[in-house]
């Protein structure tokens, strides 16, 4: 392995403590998305759902 990967990286104490932080935002920022997605999905999923119940109803009563 790389000296690097032992040795202190020359971030302070500040910098990962901010680092910490950033990475925890951008993990909450995905899920976030991903929930947004979901959500999106599901509306739609139950947009279409309704819309073919509709048309089935309107089917039988023609029949």
């Amino acid at each position: 392995m790389s000296k690097k990967t032992f040795s202190n990286s020359g971030i302070s104490a500040a910098g990962r403590e901010a680092h910490k932080h950033f990475k925890t935002t951008e993990a909450e920022k995905v899920l976030t998305d991903n929930e947004k997605a979901q959500e999106t999905f599901h509306k739609n999923r139950e947009r279409l759902k309704s819309e073919r119940l509709a048309r089935d109803a309107a089917k039988a009563k023609g029949k």
